[in-house]
């Protein structure tokens, strides 16, 4: 093991790079409270998510290394943070280069009556600017759990989401006049698209894209096509193709138990309900999803990338024409709750660490 030496709040730290057969992990940034997502920004800088509700910036020093500026990134809306509840989710939009916004999800409101909150602002490298709100669900719910909150753009330029059940009345999942529960679709500028497709229905929710879902937290689009998993109770973790208007089972259908282990469902499939493309259980705890299709690893190339915060590890995904592989957990030697995973336009793969002191961690090649 070899360590480097790193600042943290003017404390001297040593900060290990773990080298494994085929991998390196180095540290780009440490000193995080509990990030949730990171956005690579042109130029090699990055966007961080902190879930008490500060967005930070990683960005190259005067030596061309990544640094951590001290100061947050301003604008960013006031966040509930409590419980699950927190800043989630930052992407680019698609014109970002034209453009400079960025989109953020987090918890909104208090803790008795709290929304999964959507908005976009220009960001100026200092600072958020011109901040809107462009989703708010509804309605309030009144636990700060599963809010879900993944973003991801699809292919015509639309915005899909997932958001959480709530955790306090899970059959919300299968009803349409709540958001509760459901992947969800606007346009950019919160408006909705006039293809969703429950979008001529009196008695539905217009964003609603999909539903029976428990809480989703991991969200990808590959080649047009979107990819979510969720986390099930005691087992039943999902990874699944998303159509539009197609219904997910929870909590009608689902591999696992309930926490107090008594039985959620007698059925784990259904009639007219999707099954899961993978299921985990037990249950690992899927947070962050990426596809990896990157020049670094040419072995890991056509495979999904699920952080599991329960097994501390990332599980690889192969695909082969539509079908899953045998899957491969990888990182395991960290000894930490992995909160995201993302594939850089570089090829590395960057890892998030759920954790007061957590880190934004970069796989790359072993050295020969």
């Amino acid at each position: 093991m070899k360590y480097l030496l790193a600042f943290l709040l003017g404390v001297l730290v040593w900060v290990p790079s773990v080298q494994a057969a085929g991998y390196r992990i180095e540290t780009v940034a440490a000193g995080l409270v509990h990030p949730w997502s990171l956005a690579v920004l042109p130029g090699g800088g990055m966007l961080v998510t902190e879930r008490p509700g500060r967005l930070r910036l990683i960005e190259p020093g005067p030596d061309g290394r990544l640094q951590l500026r001290a100061e947050p990134v301003a604008g960013v809306p006031p966040v509930l943070a409590q419980g699950q509840a927190g800043l989630f989710d930052v992407v680019l939009d698609p014109d970002f280069v034209n453009n400079g916004r960025v989109l953020l999800s987090f918890a909104h409101g208090r803790p008795e009556a709290n929304h999964l909150r959507v908005i976009r602002g220009r960001f100026d490298g200092r600072q958020l600017q011109q901040v809107q709100a462009i989703f708010t669900s509804q309605p309030a719910k009144a636990d700060t759990q599963h809010f879900g909150g993944r973003l991801a753009w699809l292919a015509d330029g639309t915005l899909l989401f997932g958001m959480g059940d709530g955790n306090l009345e899970r059959t919300d999942a299968q009803r349409l006049h709540t958001h509760l529960g459901k992947l969800l679709r606007i346009q950019a500028d919160g408006s909705i698209p006039g293809d969703n497709p429950f979008v001529k229905r009196m008695d539905a929710k217009p964003e609603i894209y999909s539903l029976g879902h428990r809480n989703p937290q991991g969200l990808v689009v590959v080649d047009g096509v979107p990819f979510a998993h969720e986390h099930g109770a005691r087992g039943g973790d999902e990874l699944n193709r998303i159509q539009p208007g197609a219904n997910y089972g929870w909590p009608i259908t689902t591999g696992g138990i309930d926490y107090t282990y008594a039985r959620i469902t007698p059925y784990r499939s259904l009639s007219g309900i999707q099954p899961p493309l993978v299921e985990w259980t037990p249950s690992i705890a899927p947070a962050g999803l990426a596809w990896y299709d990157g020049a670094l690893f040419p072995a890991w190339r056509g495979s999904f990338l699920v952080a599991a915060l329960v097994e501390r590890s990332v599980r690889r995904v192969p695909m082969v024409k539509g079908v899953p592989g045998p899957q491969e957990v990888l990182f395991k030697e960290l000894g930490e709750r992995i909160r995201d995973v993302r594939a850089g336009p570089d090829g590395a793969i960057y890892l998030l660490t759920d954790s007061p002191n957590g880190r934004v961690l970069r796989v790359v090649p072993a050295s020969p």
